[in-house]
């Protein structure tokens, strides 16, 4: 396990689990849990070993969203032109973290319970599969604090539900439920308890974990594709991903394996180094 500040995470036969560990601060965002994010994404998409990351919390709400103290401290200068034009870095840096979860070489799940708040909503529209509690709620806070949502929700979340619920969301902080989030398309599933919502989570990692890791990989990267481009471009761009990733020896094992009712055996995803990491 490396425990972390704010996380820890553990893999466990190819299913790697991140869990936010802050109850007592409800799991809130500052520098480090940015900081400490960006580098356990870097690191599981770099080495390959996982499969898939289910993303959990502790305590009564998943988060709430980014740090209030953070904006006391803010490095946001909106005193002169520059200042406020600096506004894109940092808010890109920020951004790149929660795009990670989108880009990363395996499916993202998440499990909520409790309010998922602010930055949280960041995050989760960002994973793949989303699994909640009865009690699990979102809200898009920022516009109750005074600013607009800048890290992923207003662009990502009128790709999962329905345009005029986001607008009403993110115009009047409301709270959205688990039940209507189910019914909305935003949640996949709604559990009574968190460990039956964790159970199922792992289940289902567990269960794409047993899949061809390039070819969830490949599957992930068409869907995401699929939705930002046309039908026409999606196709050949599924040509060239096809033709990248095909593997004879991935389609026998799984047909095998099948037959045999027995878990495939199918190699890892090959660990990444930067160029700038390789000798003279």
């Amino acid at each position: 396990m490396n425990k972390m500040h704010c996380f820890s995470l553990t893999i466990d036969a190819h299913v790697a689990h991140l869990v936010l560990s802050q109850p007592e601060a409800l799991n809130t965002m500052g520098p480090t849990f940015w900081r400490e994010l960006d580098a356990v994404l870097t690191q599981l998409h770099q080495s390959g070993e996982a499969r898939v990351l289910v993303i959990s919390s502790t305590g009564k709400h998943f988060s709430a969203g980014m740090a209030l103290e953070t904006f006391s401290a803010s490095p946001l200068d909106d005193q002169s032109a520059p200042g406020r034009a600096a506004v894109f870095d940092l808010l890109g840096d920020m951004q790149a973290t929660f795009t990670q979860l989108e880009t990363l070489r395996m499916p993202v799940i998440a499990a909520i319970q409790g309010g998922c708040i602010g930055g949280a909503v960041d995050m989760v529209s960002a994973c793949c599969i989303r699994y909640a509690t009865t009690e699990a709620f979102f809200c898009i806070q920022e516009i109750n604090i005074g600013m607009v949502a800048d890290v992923g929700t207003l662009q990502r979340l009128p790709k999962l539900i329905p345009l005029a619920v986001v607008k009403e969301l993110a115009y009047t902080g409301w709270r959205l439920g688990a039940e209507k989030a189910l019914a909305y398309g935003l949640v996949n599933a709604v559990f009574a308890s968190h460990g039956e919502m964790l159970a199922a989570a792992l289940q289902c990692a567990q269960e794409i974990a047993a899949k061809p890791p390039v070819a969830i990989w490949g599957t992930k990267q068409a869907i995401h594709y699929a939705r930002d481009h046309s039908v026409d471009d999606a196709l050949k761009q599924m040509g060239w991903l096809q033709g990248a990733i095909w593997s004879n020896a991935n389609v026998r094992e799984a047909v095998t394996a099948m037959k045999e009712k027995r878990a495939g055996k199918f190699d890892d995803l090959a660990p990444l180094q930067s160029f700038k990491d390789l000798g003279q």
